[in-house]
């Protein structure tokens, strides 16, 4: 058993302090730059909370273990909606801003779509994962060309909030902006360095978390990509679920949203793309025909919910998290 739980824990403590390593001396170098708040939120941050997805899955496809690496990344988005948006709406029912119902959830929602079909009739090869990150690039660069002109709750207003923690008490749009003595040479050097340390954290943590796994998996007899799909995508989704039931229970709740909505964007697009392109594989029979299946009806349903009334009240978040308990138990052997 300890060469099971002690790499999953320590694998998985390493991802979790990484991720939040990374992303605050990311943002703390861009800020000192002068790089904006919205460009920080949308990109740094996004990229940031995702990054133990990518290193899991990546390391997962190039360890072999497909069913690890697809199953967290559709896993993940499972869990973003049915358990997180659950759990946080149960909390404080989620406001819904209308620029993140018409833009950020249809791209998730389109996203949903497009990998349940091309995994179904195509590997996910190099041309694939291609045309992911650049759907990835595109949608980033209307979300910041939209946001520049009008303020919106959508995914980057729900990224740009984990900016908080990096100056607490200051809001990315309050924060000011950094005068030329703050982009020394010497007031980059340290964040730059937490940064990079957060980074390698995050790489270590993905081995470990990926080696334990993949244990697991052998030592009872169950597939890998299971373990992928529940206990390695809750655990690589950690950063979100802290950052929608902290906002929640700040009765920020409309944090919580675009925060998930962009997080399964990234998942897809991002994570899948890049996986592809780094290790090509083909997606698990088993995920092809019923877990995209049901990542695709859980966005729809998102998508109902959030356009009843721009809000996800606590009964359909007991939907949601009932739903997660049902799925759970459906695929578990």
């Amino acid at each position: 058993m300890f060469e099971i739980w002690v790499p999953l824990a320590g694998g998985l403590l390493l991802l979790i302090v990484g991720g939040e390593l990374l992303v605050r001396g990311a943002v703390a170098v861009a800020g000192r730059l002068g790089v904006s708040p919205l460009v920080i939120g949308l990109t740094l941050v996004g990229f940031g909370t995702s990054m133990p997805e990518l290193v899991t899955s990546v390391r997962a496809a190039l360890a072999g273990s497909p069913g690890i690496a697809f199953g967290n990344i559709v896993g993940s988005n499972l869990a973003n909606i049915l358990l997180i948006v659950g759990a946080s709406s149960i909390l404080l029912p989620i406001a819904v801003a209308s620029s993140a119902l018409r833009r950020d959830a249809v791209v998730m929602l389109a996203a949903a779509v497009v990998f349940a079909a091309a995994s179904a009739v195509i590997p996910m090869g190099r041309a694939v994962g291609a045309v992911f990150v650049a759907a990835l690039a595109v949608y980033i660069w209307m979300a910041i060309r939209q946001e520049r002109t009008a303020a919106s709750g959508g995914a980057v207003h729900g990224k740009e909030a984990a900016l908080e923690g990096v100056d607490p008490g200051v809001r990315p749009a309050e924060r000011p902006a950094s005068d030329p003595a703050d982009r020394s040479a010497a007031r980059i050097v340290l964040p730059l360095l937490t940064a990079v340390a957060g980074l390698l954290l995050v790489v270590f943590g993905g081995g470990f978390f990926v080696d334990g796994a993949v244990n697991l998996a052998r030592s009872f007899d169950i597939s890998e990509t299971i373990i992928g799909l529940t206990i390695v995508a809750v655990g690589t989704s950690m950063p979100e679920l802290v950052t929608s039931v902290v906002a929640a229970l700040r009765k920020q709740s409309d944090i919580a949203f675009g925060n998930i909505v962009g997080s399964n964007i990234y998942n897809i697009f991002g994570i899948g793309g890049t996986t592809a392109l780094i290790a090509p594989s083909v997606v698990p029979a088993e995920i092809v025909s019923f877990d995209n299946l049901v990542m695709v009806g859980v966005s729809v349903l998102l998508v109902i919910f959030a356009a009843t009334g721009l809000r996800i009240s606590r009964r359909e978040g007991g939907v949601l998290l009932a739903g997660y308990v049902g799925y759970v138990a459906v695929i578990w052997p």
